[in-house]
């Protein structure tokens, strides 16, 4: 098929690459629902995916990856700077040259009797002042598959190129998917991703956190806006006015559901209502007035599938429910439909697990889902989804929010002293791993800004670089907030409901940023009078004593956070800015 473009380092790239991996065909994807048709068809031909009930799940297909590829391999994933120094020392980092010849002889010759997919793609709206643009290379019908429904792909994103060299570069290449060969490596000064031995969604899927995270957080530095692992969220209240947030958590900590959020009855009954614009990532520039603003770079829901549910997440549920991928999810053989742990209490009987083997929901010791399969869903489908969200313009932000899963110590919510405060308080972030990370589960890890694993530089630059953002914004700067939605009783037990309960601390974070709710001090920052947070409707499920107790601030356990926080700060040398080392010492004074 010949090129859709005359962009001369476009060509000269894809001729190189096409020498390296041998292709037996190019074909440039065009965007068009007619190529994508037939694309699915030989998907389900050569049985990479499997095709759903039509009647029940429109438009929706299944697929399993290998059993030694169900993750994100952060052992494997590499910031390749020329300077060592330049990726810091929460990142695996490789001389880039040494990379390169490393990739490319595991590369070479990959795709004989394979397909060369060229996919061009637009993270954020075509055309938008926010957007930047992709190329990515893969030999994976399941990733062309993906990408079109994460990112805007298409021959449209070629005539807003031109003739330009400001776009990023990715080859993904299947190899074997052999776990010992497995390299997931960015080059920020480069503008290039590589990706072999791998099939899984958060490794090949290029745009994602490769390109949006950390290609963009090194892009962001260096042209001044930012690239975050952030959620948006707008909330309407009674007089129609909306106020957008946006909000970091690290996996499993509910962002989803935050994202989707459905309000309490009492908050409904009274006209609230939520909008989504983003679940994952939010990419932030200064506006023409001066405040934040943000967009959601992708078109799509990557979601994690166990556990969503009518009652955990129903939007994105309903999300799924046409044109979806599923990832390592169980099949219903009876019914053609999909199923995994948490989704409802009858499991297929007639099943095939997410490895492809025969299951038996009922008897079965074995999981039916992979603990990290997943949904490639369109934001169309959603439900609650912003009406800003095509627009391009992005979004006025009021509050950013932090937030981890800490079963003592931090408390329900707490406002930051101030900008430079709040940086330190995303810088501490703390939470228990999960299953999205291979690796093990239920460590406190800390994982400032939920960024750890995505930031595509030196992290105590990335400090810095919040620091100076906050500098340039002044006082029209959001107000930053934590929030644990996970605090545990002395039984084990969850002390706050959550889900669209959550609204309810939303409320008051809004009303902060209002200046019309009131707050106590405390050594770590401002928390709501007990008074001050609305139950109606839960007084049953949280009495007073319980919120007054979740809103506590332990001194001698902050003083053990600070003693953490110290050695973690110690990484990053003489590149911790000096703003943040005097919030801790201040942290320390006084809680003494």
């Amino acid at each position: 098929m010949t090129a859709k473009t005359s962009n001369k380092s476009v060509l000269s790239w894809i001729e190189e690459m096409k020498n390296l991996v041998k292709p037996d065909k190019v074909v440039w994807i065009d965007g068009s629902e007619e190529q994508l048709e037939s694309i699915r068809k030989e998907a389900v031909e050569t049985g990479e995916m499997i095709k759903l009930n039509e009647k029940k799940l429109p438009g929706c297909f299944l697929h399993r990856t290998a059993e030694n590829d169900v993750a994100r391999v952060e052992g494997r994933t590499f910031i390749c700077s020329r300077k060592e120094e330049d990726a810091g020392p929460t990142n695996h980092w490789m001389d880039p040259q040494k990379c390169y010849k490393m990739l490319y002889d595991i590369a070479r010759g990959s795709y004989q009797g394979r397909k060369m997919y060229v996919i061009p793609y637009s993270m954020a709206p075509i055309g938008s002042p926010f957007a930047k643009i992709g190329v990515e290379l893969t030999d994976s019908i399941y990733v062309v598959l993906n990408m079109s429904i994460m990112a805007r792909v298409g021959d449209k994103v070629w005539d807003v190129l031109g003739d330009s060299d400001d776009w990023v570069r990715g080859l993904h290449a299947k190899c074997d998917v052999d776990p010992e060969k497995r390299y997931i490596c960015q080059f920020p000064e480069d503008n290039t991703i590589i990706s072999v031995n791998s099939a899984y969604g958060g490794n090949v899927l290029l745009g994602k956190k490769c390109f949006a995270l950390r290609i963009a957080s090194y892009q962001g530095k260096n042209e001044g806006w930012m690239a975050e692992h952030m959620l948006i969220l707008g909330i309407q209240n009674p007089k129609g006015e909306i106020k957008y947030v946006t909000a970091a958590f690290p996996s499993a900590c509910g962002k989803t559901n935050l994202a989707m959020l459905i309000p309490p009855e009492g908050y409904r009954r009274k006209g609230y209502k939520i909008f989504t614009v983003g679940d994952d990532i939010a990419w932030m520039r200064l506006g023409p007035d001066g405040r934040l603003w943000a967009v959601n770079p992708e078109n799509g829901f990557f979601g994690v599938a166990p556990g969503t549910n009518e009652k955990s997440n129903p939007n994105a549920l309903a999300c799924t429910r046409q044109g979806t991928i599923f990832t390592n999810v169980a099949l219903n053989k009876d019914d053609m439909t999909v199923w995994w742990e948490g989704l409802d209490k009858n499991p297929p009987t007639n099943g095939v697990d997410w490895k492809g083997n025969p299951w038996n929901g009922k008897t079965s010791t074995e999981k039916g889902a992979h603990p990290n399969s997943r949904f490639t869903a369109p934001a169309k489908n959603c439900p609650c989804v912003s009406p800003e969200f095509n627009k391009g313009t992005g979004v006025p932000i009021s509050a950013i929010i932090f937030g981890g899963r800490r079963a003592q110590t931090t408390p329900l919510v707490y406002q930051s002293r101030s900008w430079n405060n709040g940086v330190f308080v995303g810088s501490i972030m703390a939470s228990e791993t999960t299953a999205a990370a291979s690796g093990a589960v239920g460590v406190v890890r800390r994982d400032p800004m939920a960024m750890l694993p995505f930031c595509g530089y030196n992290m105590g630059d990335y400090f810095a670089h919040w620091i100076e953002m906050g500098q340039k914004l002044g006082d029209k700067a959001p107000k930053i907030f934590n929030v644990n939605w996970f605090r545990l009783d002395k039984d084990g037990n969850f002390q706050w409901p959550g889900f669209g309960d959550n609204l309810r601390v939303l409320d008051w974070i809004l009303q902060r940023c209002e200046g019309t709710a009131d707050a106590v001090e405390t050594p770590i920052g401002y928390v709501p009078k007990p008074e001050d947070i609305n139950l109606e409707g839960i007084e049953d499920e949280v009495s007073k004593d319980t919120l007054k107790e979740i809103l506590t601030i332990d001194n001698g356990q902050w003083k053990k956070e600070t003693e953490g926080i110290a050695e973690f700060y110690k990484k990053f040398g003489d590149k911790l800015p000096k703003e943040l080392a005097k919030e801790l010492d201040g942290l320390k004074s006084r809680l003494n």
